[in-house]
């Protein structure tokens, strides 16, 4: 194990991945195998750090994602780790904020900074790892070697060597593929977002070159101060491409940042006819080259169809060519401006206790599927516009109302009134699902007052 501490930034408008990623389900916790990409970064960095040394940057909405699935790989991330932004700001922040913690806890250290959204092969933790004394000059970056020119990456120019990496010449921005190409003849490296920063180092470049940053931070009284004072702004506009203490170290290792729909086809297994296949078993006839992802067990019929992605949720169908993938979050952008809720959640939305999928809805109704997780609970509390009645499908359900406390098996039911409070339960060792049916004049998230939460939200 190395000196070096990690930092992972894991907010996220989950845009770019839309109708699988949503604002409250970001694509760094979704799983395309046994794992999700963030916890695929925990482990890289658990490579380097020992769990205590692993800080996460996130917001509140997000924050019990990270702490759930870090402990479903087995591990426990201490409380004081889980740093929650008001806001995003950008990089910048997000970065000083973890670093400003790191140096409390720690002192003078190395750290690395990993996106959580990443695809990146283990081993590159061994490269990174091998910079650690050079962070001690300059603010390390980490430059992936080229495969194709790609369009949608920034690029770094290496110049004169500093073992084990290079001074940075210059930071470029996305080019058109004919610049790109040159870029690539001239051994320019794509930009991977990670980095290697001493504290000291760090925290004297950002005062010199991002001055108002470092102010907010140093006389801010608190973290929503804080954030309230300071800009947005990213690591690379802030200090990256100013400053001149800057390193580039190669990683021969593949990388992806799955910034859009095409990627992720690039990235998996292809069928013998080109198409890549999740969750469904379409048909196709005369169709090659296709991304298709269902998540709602339709059947997917495709007929001469070639170059395209097929996203089918329950609640959101996407058809797109993949060159054109990237102009996803344009979708997600209109939903916002219609304030359309497909924009943050999806059919499941996923909290501290478990899971709910709604099933059906209308103005004075709802009818969810609620999964809660073994020794979980939901908070007590009471709605003043609606009904609640309560189906056990499978476990035990303990139900508090109105202080009586009772339990229901699967085919037992109760019935919660408007006003009354009430808190449902898992004391079981498998996860209760239960049907939930509201009725009433207002059956959304806002009708909900909570008196107790052991997860903090009340």
């Amino acid at each position: 194990m190395t000196g070096i501490k990690s930092i992972i930034l894991a907010g996220g408008s989950g845009t770019r991945l839309w109708p699988l990623s949503r604002e409250m389900y970001p694509k760094q916790f979704l799983k395309f195998g046994n794992t999700s990409l963030f916890q695929e970064t925990v482990l890289r960095c658990l490579e380097i750090s020992d769990i205590s040394e692993i800080f996460v940057v996130t917001n509140e909405a997000q924050k019990f994602f990270v702490i759930g699935q870090i402990e479903e790989i087995g591990y426990s991330l201490p409380t004081e780790n889980v740093l929650i932004e008001p806001e995003g700001k950008n990089t910048l922040p997000a970065i000083f904020f973890g670093m400003k913690e790191i140096e409390k806890k720690y002192g003078r250290s190395v750290v690395g900074i990993f996106s959580s959204d990443h695809v990146l092969d283990r081993v590159a933790m061994q490269t990174i790892a091998s910079a650690e004394d050079l962070a001690s000059d300059y603010l390390v970056t980490f430059g992936v070697v080229p495969v194709f020119p790609h369009t949608g990456y920034g690029y770094i120019k290496p110049s004169e060597a500093c073992v084990p990496g290079y001074r940075v010449s210059e930071f470029r921005e996305k080019p058109d593929r004919e610049t790109a190409e040159k870029y690539i003849k001239e051994g320019c490296l794509w930009n991977s977002g990670m980095f290697l920063f001493d504290t000291e180092l760090f925290f004297d470049e950002v005062k010199k070159y991002a001055p108002s940053v470092f102010t907010c931070f140093e006389n801010g009284k608190d973290i929503n101060e804080i954030y309230a004072c300071v800009d947005k702004i990213s690591i690379d506009y802030g200090i990256m491409e100013k400053s001149e203490r800057v390193a580039v170290v190669k990683l021969e290792q593949k990388w992806s940042d799955l910034g859009n729909f095409a990627a992720i086809y690039d990235e998996f297994e292809k069928d013998p006819v080109g198409n890549v296949v999740h969750e469904c078993d379409p048909i196709m006839l005369n169709s090659d080259g296709n991304l298709v992802y269902s998540s709602c067990g339709k059947l997917v019929s495709l007929i001469d169809i070639k170059d395209m992605v097929i996203v089918d949720t329950s609640d959101a169908l996407l058809v797109c060519p993949k060159s054109s993938s990237q102009k996803v979050k344009d979708i997600v952008s209109a939903l916002k401006e219609r304030n359309d809720e497909r924009a943050y959640i999806g059919q499941t939305v996923y909290r501290p206790w478990g899971s709910y999928t709604l099933l059906e809805a209308s103005p004075e109704h709802k009818i969810k599927n609620i999964t809660v997780l073994p020794d979980h609970k939901l908070s007590l509390q009471l709605h003043y516009h609606r009904s609640e009645h309560w189906v056990v499908v499978k476990g035990m359900a303990c139900v508090e109302v109105r202080g009586q406390q009772f339990f229901l098996r699967p085919g037992e039911s109760t019935f919660i009134s408007a006003g009354e409070k009430h808190r449902l339960s898992n004391p079981g060792k498998i996860p209760l699902e239960i049907i939930e049916v509201q009725l009433g004049e207002l059956v959304d998230e806002a009708d909900i007052v909570r008196f107790d939460d052991v997860y903090g939200r009340s």
